[in-house]
């Protein structure tokens, strides 16, 4: 494919993206907490880790911890939203790569942790994080 030379008719793009993922054993999820796949290909709230794949927000609270894993699936949304700014982050690292401490909190440095997504904006409120 080559680069554009006219304007497109139209850019097919998705928004506020849902899903449903099978929940890790003994594990609660709380609404808005970010959330990812792990290496047994089941959903956990964020750590601070590597290796995580990071997916989505829990889109409702889902009490798992006396559950097997796969007994209950949980709802998960993508798009943009607002976390803890745990790292000093700036409107100069807008566009960098975030990474999470926990499931709600945001750090710009790699070090054992996974990625989240991309930093959009920050504010008074904290860090705008596109996952």
């Amino acid at each position: 494919m080559a680069a554009l030379t006219t304007d497109r008719a139209a850019t097919i793009q998705r928004e506020n993206e849902r899903y449903s993922f099978p929940a890790a054993a003994a594990t609660k999820f709380y609404k808005g907490g970010i959330v990812a796949i792990n290496a047994s290909n089941v959903l956990v709230k964020v750590t601070a880790a590597i290796g995580l794949k990071v997916v989505g927000i829990a889109e409702e609270g889902i009490d798992n911890s006396a559950g097997a894993a796969g007994a209950v699936r949980v709802p998960v949304r993508r798009g943009l939203f607002q976390f803890v700014n745990g790292e000093s982050i700036v409107l100069s690292d807008i566009g960098a790569a975030a990474y999470a401490n926990d499931d709600q909190t945001i750090f710009k440095t790699a070090t054992g942790r996974s990625q989240v997504g991309i930093i959009r904006d920050v504010d008074s409120n904290g860090v705008w994080v596109e996952i």
